[in-house]
């Protein structure tokens, strides 16, 4: 019951779940792979961090609804890896 009820709060709510400095380091480490120098303005981490947000909720619907498909009541990975295939994403 009480995952039932976290969901409805984060359906509801409207703010980011993503942590802002765990996020920022991850797009430091990534940006480093091709540049050393790189800076990136706060508005930039917080366009990439909505962007993350909006892909990563639209993928868990899909999700959802390919183990719905299934019968399921818990996604697993195989869930996930339709869904995506279903974008025409690369796996």
């Amino acid at each position: 019951m009480l995952s039932r009820i976290e969901i409805r709060k984060y359906q509801k709510g409207a703010e980011l779940l993503i942590g802002k400095l765990p996020l920022r380091r991850l797009v430091r480490e990534i940006a480093q792979v091709s540049k050393s120098d790189l800076r990136f303005q706060n508005h930039a981490v917080l366009a990439l961090q909505e962007a993350a947000e909006a892909y990563l909720v639209g993928l868990f619907e899909e999700t959802n609804l390919c183990a719905i498909h299934a019968k399921r009541v818990t996604i697993m990975s195989k869930h996930i890896h339709l869904a995506r295939r279903i974008r025409g994403e690369k796996l």
